[in-house]
Parts: C-alpha cells; sequence; structure tokens
C-alpha cells in the first residue's frame, strides 16, 4: 500500500487551498485565460490560492507557457513552507535580489535542483518532463516520502528516457505525479505551467487505500 507523507507545512497548505476553494463559486477563474471547463482549471485555481504558483499577469496564467526551471524550484520551495536557506546560491546567474533566488537557494542546498556544471542555474529555461521528475524525486526524498517506483516498460518511448532519469520517471509514475498519453511518457517534451498546476494537486491529495 503506498502512503503519502504530509509535513505540518504542506497540510497547513492543503487546509488554505481547501478554504480559498470553498471561498469561490464553482467553476470559478479569477484569469481570463482558464477557462472553467479546462482540464486544468481545478490545479490552476488550487496552486494559486495555495501560493504555490502566481499568474504571468493579474489576469492571465498562461497555462500552455513552458514553466520554467526558476518557477518550478519556487513552487516546491513554498509547497515546503518557505524555509530560509542557510546562505545564497552558488550559481552566478541567480542575483540576491530575484524573486526566486531564496527558492533557488534552497533547492542547490537540499539536492532538489543542481546547474549546468559551468556555475550556471538558467533560471529561465523550460523544464522537460523527465528534467520535472527528477525535481519531484529529489523532492520527495528531501521531505522523507515513500519512493514509488513504476514501470516504465509499460511506454513505447521508454528507451528515450536519459540514464540519469530513468529512477525519477519510475517515482514519478508509480506516484500518480506523471501519467503517459497515447502509450508514450514524451520524456523530453517541455512542462506547461498548466501541467505543473495538476502535478502540484496530486502532490497535495491524499493517497486513498
Amino acid at each position: 500500500m503506498q502512503k503519502t507523507v504530509k509535513s505540518a507545512p504542506l497540510r497547513i497548505l492543503c487546509a488554505l487551498s481547501l478554504c480559498a476553494a470553498l471561498a469561490l463559486p464553482v467553476g470559478a477563474s479569477s484569469f481570463t485565460d482558464v477557462k472553467d471547463n479546462a482540464w486544468y482549471a481545478g490545479a490552476v485555481e488550487e496552486a494559486v490560492a495555495a501560493g504555490l504558483m502566481g499568474g504571468t499577469s493579474d489576469t492571465t496564467f498562461s497555462p500552455n507557457t513552458p514553466v520554467t526551471r526558476a518557477a518550478t524550484v519556487t513552487a516546491l520551495w513554498h509547497l515546503a513552507g518557505s524555509p530560509v536557506p542557510q546562505g545564497e546560491s552558488g550559481f552566478s546567474d541567480v542575483s540576491t535580489d530575484a524573486w526566486y533566488a531564496q527558492a533557488v537557494a534552497w533547492a542547490e542546498e537540499n539536492g532538489i535542483a543542481s546547474g549546468d556544471g559551468k556555475g550556471r542555474f538558467e533560471p529561465g529555461n523550460g523544464v522537460t518532463r523527465e528534467e520535472l521528475a527528477v525535481f519531484l524525486y529529489q523532492y520527495a526524498r528531501y521531505a522523507g516520502h515513500d519512493l514509488a517506483k513504476g514501470v516504465l516498460d509499460l511506454y513505447r518511448d521508454q528507451g528515450s528516457i536519459s540514464k540519469w532519469a530513468r529512477t525519477a520517471m519510475e517515482h514519478a509514475l508509480g506516484a500518480g505525479l506523471l501519467t503517459g498519453s497515447a502509450g508514450k511518457l514524451s520524456p523530453k517534451q517541455a512542462t506547461t505551467r498548466a501541467e505543473l498546476a495538476v502535478v502540484l494537486e496530486r502532490m497535495t491529495t491524499p493517497v486513498m487505500g
């Protein structure tokens, strides 16, 4: 039986998300580019209400835009309760006054994210599905969650998964955080902001059984 271990900050985020959801009319969206019947609408509202993600403007979320490395680690940092890092990050392209500076420093300190091997974090770069899986796997280890193991052989493109991402992809599948489509995992495909919101929703939803 798989179980999900929640930290106190995560329980608080879930409670805040539930309260916010109850305060909104069913199907209501604060973003003009998130239709009420979109498959990701509920996840977007939950992620924003819980403070895990923000819009790209006061009225837009840009759900189909590729999510950046900065936004991804910031969402995970908020999920962890926004702990204060011990120091600044060692990346040359992360200024101390950047909105994601603390999140990147925290992610680096805890082995959740690393750079390009040349001292850069590349905060504006997009995140592929296999890269997201690695972020999720490292976060699970940091948070003390059970590490699941899905079956990659069920997908016909599993051979295209990078060697460094295979264990992480197994975990993401086994934990129900990522799913395939039409028998494919599409590991090199860019992750959209909507897709990250859905993953965050899955991470904050208790596993039954």
